[in-house]
C-alpha cells in the first residue's frame, strides 16, 4: 500500500490561452489570417468559439489600409476593447496587416493598451512579440521592410477542410495612383513552381478539393523568375493533380491578362469557367489618370476572348466610382462597359482618398453627392444585369460544391448552399441522404435572383468526396479540442467559411 507521503502532489495544469483573430480586407489577408491561426495554435493557444467578441486572451486584427474608414475602424474596435483589456488581466492585443505596417508607432500612441504591432512582412514573427511583450511588460512594434518568410511556409490553421488558398506571389509591381497596396506590401515576389505545387499536392493529399492561386496580381506571376508564360504553365500543371477538381485564381490585371492564360482556362478542365477581371474605370482619360495600362478596347478585346473560348464563363469584376477629375462623360464609358461585358456581378466602391498616393492631392475632386448619385446608378445596373445574367441559368443542371456556412437561411428553408463551376452561389433542397461540405450535388436550377440561384427540385445525384472525409474528420477533432478559458459563455458553431472569390477591395 502506498502511504500519502508517498503521492506526488496534485498539479494544477492551467487551461491553454485562447486567441481570436479578426481580418479586414482582401484575400491576402485572409490568407495571412490563417497562417496567423496557425503560428498561435503551435504556440499553444487554442482559437476562441464563434462569438468571442473580444473575450479571448489574445486578439488580433489583421487590418487593410485600401478603405478610407480603415483607421477609424480599427481604433474604434481598439477603444471597445480597452475595457475588456483593463479587467482581464493578461489579455493582450496584437495588430498587424497594412495599417499596422503603414502607421506603425501611431497605432500604440492613439491605443497605449495594445500589446503588439507587427507589419505584412513578418507575421512569423507574432508569437514571439507576443511573449516579448508579456515579459517585458511593454508594447513591441516590429515592422520587416521587406519580406522575412514566404506566408505559406508558415503553419496553418485553414479554415476551410475542402478549399484553401494557395499563394503564388506577394507584393505588386503596379503604380496605380489610387492605391497604397505596393508601399505595404512591396515589390512582387514569386515563388518557385515547384514549391506552387508541392504546397498544392499536399493539400489535395489532406482532402482538399478546391484551391485559389493567389496574388496581388497573380497574372503578372513570371515576372520575378523570367518567365512570361509562367502563370499559364501553372495552370496546366495544376490539371495534372489528380484529385484537384477546381482551380480559381484572384486578382488577374487586364494588363498581363495573355492568349496564353486564356488557353490555358478553356484548355484545363479542373480550371473554373470564372474571371474576376477588375476594370476600376471605363473612362480612357480616367484609366491613364488612374495609371492603369489598358484601355476600355483592351479590356473588352480580353472579354470577347474569354467569352468565345469560354462561353458559360463567369466574369466579375471591380469599379471605382468617383475618381477624381471623373465626368459625367466618363461616367457615362464605365457604364458603357458593364453594358458591354454584362458582369455576373461587380464589386462597387466610391472612391476612396489615401493619404500617401498620388491620386490623394489630385485637383477635380468629386462632390461626394455626385459620387453617390452616380454610385447608385451603376449599383442599379449592375442589378438588373446580374438578374437578367442569372435568369439564363435556369433550366441548366449543375455540379455545386457543397458549402459550410454560405447560406444564411438554410436552417429556416431547409435548404442546404454550394457553389457551381463559375462560382454561383445555389441553394438547394436538401436531400434525404447526408451531404456533407466538399461533396459534390447535382440540380437543376428552377429560379433566378441578382445574386443566388435556387435548385427547389430534388437533388439528381449525390457524389461523397475525399473532401467531404476531410470535412467530417476535421470537424470531430475540433470537437475533441480543448476550449481556451472564456469571460463569457462559449457558443457552439462551425468556422466560417471560406470567402467567395472576388478582390473586394479594389486595388487590383
Amino acid at each position: 500500500m502506498t502511504s500519502s507521503s508517498d503521492r506526488s502532489p496534485a498539479v494544477d495544469v492551467p487551461a491553454p490561452k485562447s486567441y481570436e483573430i479578426r481580418t479586414y480586407g482582401c484575400q491576402m489577408n485572409v490568407h495571412d489570417s490563417e497562417r496567423l491561426a496557425g503560428l498561435l495554435e503551435d504556440a499553444g493557444y487554442v482559437r476562441a468559439p464563434e462569438g468571442a467578441d473580444g473575450d479571448a486572451d489574445v486578439v488580433v486584427f489583421n487590418t487593410c489600409a485600401v478603405r478610407e474608414n480603415a483607421d477609424n475602424r480599427l481604433y474604434g474596435n481598439l477603444g471597445r476593447l480597452a475595457p475588456k483589456k483593463a479587467s482581464r488581466p493578461g489579455m493582450q492585443i496584437a495588430v498587424g496587416g497594412c495599417l499596422a505596417q503603414k502607421d506603425r508607432d501611431t497605432i500604440v500612441k492613439k491605443a497605449p493598451w495594445v500589446d503588439v504591432v507587427f507589419g505584412t512582412h513578418n507575421i512569423g514573427k507574432l508569437p514571439v512579440l507576443l511573449e516579448r511583450a508579456r515579459v517585458q511588460e511593454e508594447a513591441q512594434v516590429e515592422i520587416a521592410e521587406s519580406l522575412e518568410a514566404f506566408p505559406s511556409t508558415l503553419p496553418t490553421r485553414r479554415e476551410s477542410a475542402y478549399a484553401a488558398w494557395v499563394s503564388i506571389s506577394v507584393g505588386c509591381n503596379n503604380t496605380c495612383t489610387f492605391c497604397i497596396v505596393p508601399a505595404l506590401r512591396g515589390k512582387e515576389k514569386d515563388r518557385r513552381p515547384g514549391d506552387i505545387l508541392a504546397e498544392v499536392e499536399a493539400l489535395v493529399a489532406e482532402g482538399v478539393s478546391e484551391i485559389t492561386l493567389l496574388g496581388q496580381n497573380v497574372n503578372a506571376y513570371g515576372s520575378d523568375i523570367g518567365d512570361r508564360e509562367a502563370f499559364s504553365k501553372l495552370l496546366r500543371a495544376c490539371g495534372t493533380i489528380d484529385g484537384l477538381e477546381r482551380v480559381r485564381f484572384t486578382s488577374p490585371h487586364p494588363r498581363d491578362f495573355t492568349d496564353d492564360v486564356i488557353a490555358a482556362m478553356a484548355e484545363t478542365p479542373n480550371v473554373m469557367p470564372q474571371l474576376h477581371m477588375p476594370l476600376q474605370s471605363g473612362s480612357d482619360p480616367v484609366l491613364k489618370a488612374m495609371r492603369r495600362s489598358y484601355r476600355q478596347e483592351r479590356y473588352l478585346g480580353i472579354i470577347e476572348k474569354v467569352r468565345a473560348a469560354i462561353p458559360h464563363a463567369a466574369i466579375t469584376t471591380d469599379i471605382i466610382v468617383g475618381f477624381p477629375g471623373e465626368t459625367e462623360e466618363d461616367f457615362e464609358q464605365t457604364l458603357h462597359v458593364v453594358r458591354e461585358a454584362r458582369f455576373a456581378q461587380a464589386f462597387t466602391f466610391q472612391y476612396s482618398k489615401r493619404p500617401g498616393t498620388p491620386a490623394a492631392t489630385m485637383e477635380n475632386q468629386i462632390p461626394k453627392e455626385v459620387v453617390q448619385a452616380r454610385y447608385e446608378r451603376l449599383v442599379a445596373l449592375q442589378e438588373e444585369i446580374s438578374w437578367e445574367e442569372n435568369k439564363k441559368q435556369v433550366g441548366r443542371t449543375l455540379e455545386l460544391m457543397v458549402a459550410e456556412g454560405e447560406g444564411r437561411k438554410d436552417g429556416a428553408t431547409h435548404r442546404l448552399s454550394g457553389r457551381a463551376p463559375d462560382n454561383r452561389l445555389v441553394h438547394f433542397t436538401k436531400p434525404e441522404q447526408e451531404v456533407r461540405p466538399g461533396d459534390v450535388v447535382t440540380v437543376e436550377v428552377t429560379y433566378a435572383a441578382p445574386h443566388h440561384l435556387l435548385a427547389e427540385g430534388a437533388v439528381l445525384d449525390v457524389r461523397r468526396t475525399r473532401a467531404g472525409d476531410a470535412w467530417e474528420k476535421r470537424t470531430a477533432e475540433e470537437a475533441a479540442k480543448p476550449v481556451g478559458v472564456m469571460l463569457g459563455l462559449p457558443k457552439v458553431g462551425v468556422p466560417a467559411p471560406l470567402p467567395a472569390v472576388a478582390s473586394g477591395c479594389g486595388c487590383d
